[in-house]
């Protein structure tokens, strides 16, 4: 689960990372409001607060060095599309902005702390190229990245603050306070079962003081039920509509940019099948997993989900049933299929427990279904079907 800016500054206020004051608006009469209330003479920067970074160069973050200038960037980004590398080409829709102190720059650094999932452990990465792209950073200038894993019995030890002060070139009069800023990072992600902070750019100001300028925490939404206080921040309007149903069904769900629309059950089943459908030629429009004890009920949500995408140009359903009958999934299919009207070709590969009769009430259906013997096979056939299709 992803929050705005705003609210992982909240988050990491509490734990004793340095912050300028500011707060959040939803019209441009309340920025300008908030923007008096920190400070009566700026500057100030208004941000907008979407689930995606890039925000900068798309021209989501405006200074503004008067009150009118701060209500008319406000106008300009409140109920707007911002568009960025990180978003769709329709961009996401700026709903409210963050109203924030404006600071004299010296430097820009960048730091995260991230699971090194072939290490097991967590790991800060830092750089000294803050407020650009980390992927950039990595492509054209990896030697700028220093990575330091943290032992879990441990923590975050003085040495190691030391060794990433040095590689990031801090005064030593800083040493201290970047030092405790890790250790309030590595705090909050443990206590919080957070997936990734990113602090980019945590910036050294013209007095040498350390201040995070821009956040991103990300949570791992297996432990949600832990963290009710993190849950009520989800913010619903950011996430895909097409996510948020499959949330409701228990259904693993991801959007893609492709054309064939997957059902499959089992997460390794179904990076195959995405794999092989690129093999042949096209590209999936999801990822779906519908699990390997699904009901009746949840294959026909499953379903109607990928029909609810009017990119799909074809379906594929892959199943090899072991704790799941294939006579189940067909059932499901059938009564999801008659209740949306099907009108995109079908292909359907059964193997396992009970598939003889899952074959047979398809074939039974009416359904004009396309039967696959094994995953090459369907593959190779759903994109002929969907090229045919649109032909």
């Amino acid at each position: 689960m992803n929050i705005h800016e705003y609210q992982a500054k909240q988050i990491l206020d509490g734990f004793g990372v340095p912050i300028l004051m500011g707060s959040v608006a939803y019209t441009p009469e309340e920025a300008e409001h908030v923007a008096a209330e920190i400070s009566q003479d700026g500057p100030w920067v208004v941000k907008a607060q979407i689930h995606a970074g890039g925000r900068g160069k798309a021209g989501g973050v405006i200074l503004a060095r008067s009150l009118a200038e701060v209500k008319a960037a406000a106008e300009k980004l409140i109920n707007k599309r911002l568009v960025t590398h990180q978003t769709s080409l329709n961009g996401q829709e700026v709903k409210r902005v963050f109203i924030e102190q404006g600071c004299k720059i010296a430097r820009e650094l960048y730091v995260s702390l991230v699971l090194n999932r072939n290490e097991g452990r967590l790991c800060f990465v830092v750089s000294t190229e803050g407020g650009t792209d980390i992927e950039a950073v990595a492509a054209q200038t990896p030697e700028k990245i220093v990575k330091e894993t943290i032992d879990p019995v441990l923590g975050v030890k003085p040495y190691q603050g030391r060794k990433l002060a040095f590689a990031l070139g801090l005064p030593l009069a800083v040493h201290a306070s970047f030092y405790q800023i890790l250790k309030s990072i590595y705090e909050a992600y443990c206590d919080l079962d957070a997936a990734m902070i990113e602090i980019n750019p945590l910036v050294l100001t013209d007095d040498d003081l350390l201040v995070a300028l821009d956040a991103k925490v990300s949570f791992d939404d297996n432990a949600l039920y832990r963290h009710q206080e993190i849950e009520v921040l989800r913010d619903q309007d950011e996430e895909d509509p097409a996510e948020l149903e499959a949330k409701k069904h228990d259904l693993s769900y991801v959007k893609l940019d492709g054309t064939i629309g997957c059902m499959v059950n089992g997460a390794g089943l179904a990076m195959a099948t995405m794999d092989i459908i690129q093999v042949h030629g096209a590209s999936p429009a999801n990822f779906l997993d519908v699990g390997g004890g699904a009901s009746k009920e949840k294959v026909q949500a499953a379903f109607k989900l990928i029909l609810s995408d009017p990119t799909v140009e074809a379906v594929l359903i892959n199943i090899f049933g072991g704790i799941m009958h294939c006579d189940i999934i067909a059932e499901g299919i059938v009564d999801a299929a008659k209740e949306v009207s099907l009108t995109v070709p079908m292909v359907v590969r059964l193997q396992g427990t009970n598939h003889e009769i899952g074959k047979r009430i398809l074939a039974e259906s009416g359904l004009a279904v396309i039967s696959a013997d094994d995953l090459d096979d369907a593959a190779a056939k759903v994109v002929k079907a969907a090229r045919e299709d649109a032909a």
